[in-house]
């Protein structure tokens, strides 16, 4: 077991304690050091006399020092989730707003921890066919939309009745008050439920677009869920490192349920995807298919 291995065990076994009482810690690590060099001539009865001494050294520094201060990897950040996600939206507001095209399809890339690529084209107005994949998805086109990727041929192509869905949104709130009233009206919310707005949350900030102002109202929705919890160290589905919030999971829920990890940069706030999904590109380009 190496010196990094001996922190780590220690870590998970103590808590953090004030910074304030770091500089006398560290003397009492520095004074096993000298004493186990002093009372242990032989080099090899030092190394491991020393091990000792500095294990103890190592649980008070631990015990004492912030997580960041002494390097022992995930945890709880000290940044309070509400701040975090009041600067997203901080963020959010100063991104310029540029329109697309009616014509134009939004393009999103994402990745997952096992490095699973996923490409999606979706119609600004809803109207065109766009791609998920290599799937056709049917527009909207005068309350009528093809029906694709069916297991049946005599449906393929079939006409169904549908409404336009944008995927540029400007019939989003502007404000926390709004957006929080819009998302426990969708059909799948269930009010109050940390795990379902979480994930309505992510669904909005993921794959569709919105204008800054509904960004940052949701972000500032979201800080209102109770129980939120914000984590330091976490990596998104790409491996970027971040700031997580994580949406606590009901007492109710399935045992199987798992939180919502959104991660943002820890520097810019800008939203990153999840523990899950990483977006690593999302603009527009002039047609389904197409990379920029």
């Amino acid at each position: 077991m190496d010196e990094l291995d001996l922190i780590r065990d220690r870590a998970e076994a103590v808590g953090f304690a004030p910074a304030e009482h770091l500089a006398p810690a560290r003397e009492r690590l520095l004074a096993a050091a000298r004493g186990e060099r002093r009372h242990r001539p032989r080099r090899w009865f030092w190394i491991a006399g020393a091990s000792v001494g500095l294990a103890a050294a190592i649980t008070a520094v631990v015990s004492l020092a912030p997580a960041e201060q002494v390097g022992v990897g995930p945890g709880v950040a000290h940044a309070d989730p509400v701040k975090v996600l009041t600067a997203a939206a901080s963020t959010a507001l100063k991104e310029p707003a540029k329109p697309p095209r009616p014509d134009q399809f939004l393009y999103v890339k994402t990745e997952d921890p096992n490095h699973h690529i996923r490409e999606v084209w979706f119609s600004v107005d809803g109207t065109r066919d766009g791609l998920i994949g290599t799937t056709k998805i049917g527009g909207c086109r005068n309350g009528k939309a093809p029906n694709y990727g069916t297991n049946d041929p005599r449906k393929e192509g079939f006409l169904e009745d549908c409404k336009p869905s944008p995927v540029y949104r400007t019939d989003l709130p502007t404000t926390a008050d709004g957006m929080l009233a819009y998302l426990n009206s969708q059909p799948s919310s269930q009010k109050d439920n940390p795990t379902v707005l979480g994930k309505a949350v992510w669904g909005l900030a993921y794959e569709q677009v919105l204008q800054p102002a509904s960004y940052a109202a949701l972000f500032e929705a979201a800080a209102r869920t109770p129980g939120l919890m914000a984590l330091d160290h976490v990596t998104d589905g790409a491996g970027r490192p971040g700031v997580g919030i994580r949406f606590p999971v009901e007492p109710g829920d399935s045992p199987k349920a798992q939180p919502i990890v959104m991660v943002f940069d820890a520097t810019t706030y800008q939203f990153l995807g999840t523990t899950d999904s990483a977006v690593t590109v999302k603009t527009y380009v002039d047609r389904a298919g197409q990379r920029p």
